[in-house]
């Protein structure tokens, strides 16, 4: 029996790529709808060396290895994907909005980037209507204090699935994190602008950071900013 030549099939940089032992996980992080940031050193660092090559890979699944301006890696499905699409809820893309603010403030780098559950709570109820908010809870919800912990409590849900795909970093268990760059791609709106971060205040207030037309399925992940880069493209 003959021997196959893997090297007329697969270019062999590729090849080295995806038998590297970081491989296999980083590609169920990606697949997940992991941002892959710089905070992940190891990771990131394997997505810099073999980027090219990893684009042509998961061209194959209709989807796109993308890098953000400010160095994040993350898969974009085309519609006509084999990789499923990550789904984010209105809070959660209110809570993302509010995490870019975050990132963009002056207070992260006095504090390291670190905040807690709750200033990030109380940051999104002096920037965003109340009204608003508590619509977020249920159409009766009237601001009482009941509203809020609810609120809160939907917050923290929002937190856990941002956290999942990479948007925070947790430290412990005191509800403190670090907003990671990719939090970033909340704010790929504000990118341009001589003062992104009033921009972004701007979003939220206006609540241009919130979708407010949904299916049963919710909105996929990002739409409308992955909508502008392929209208740019």
């Amino acid at each position: 029996m003959s021997s196959i030549n893997i090297e007329e099939f697969m270019p062999v940089e590729l090849v080295k790529a995806i038998a590297n032992p970081l491989f296999p996980a980083l590609d169920s992080l990606l697949r997940a709808g992991r941002h892959i940031a710089s905070e992940d050193l190891d990771n990131h660092s394997f997505l810099l060396e073999f980027e090219s090559q990893l684009q042509l890979f998961y061209q194959g699944y209709h989807v796109e290895l993308m890098r953000a301006p400010e160095g994040f890696f993350y898969l974009r499905p085309r519609s006509t994907s084999l990789i499923g699409r990550s789904v984010l809820s209105e809070i959660d893309m209110l809570v993302g909005k509010v995490l870019c603010f975050l990132y963009l403030s002056p207070e992260r780098l006095a504090q390291e980037g670190i905040f807690t559950t709750q200033e990030l709570f109380d940051e999104m109820l002096s920037l965003v209507d109340e009204k608003k908010l508590m619509r977020l809870v249920t159409s009766r919800a009237t601001g009482s204090d009941l509203d809020r912990e609810r609120l809160l409590e939907k917050v923290k849900g929002s937190l856990r699935r941002l956290r999942r795909l990479g948007m925070l970093i947790p430290l412990g268990e005191s509800g403190r994190f670090r907003v990671s760059e990719a939090s970033f791609r909340f704010g790929a709106d504000v990118r341009a602008g001589d003062d992104i971060k009033e921009a972004q205040l701007r979003l939220i207030r206006e609540g241009e950071a919130v979708i407010h037309q949904q299916d049963h399925n919710q909105q996929i992940l990002f739409k409308q900013d992955d909508k502008k880069q392929e209208n740019q493209g």
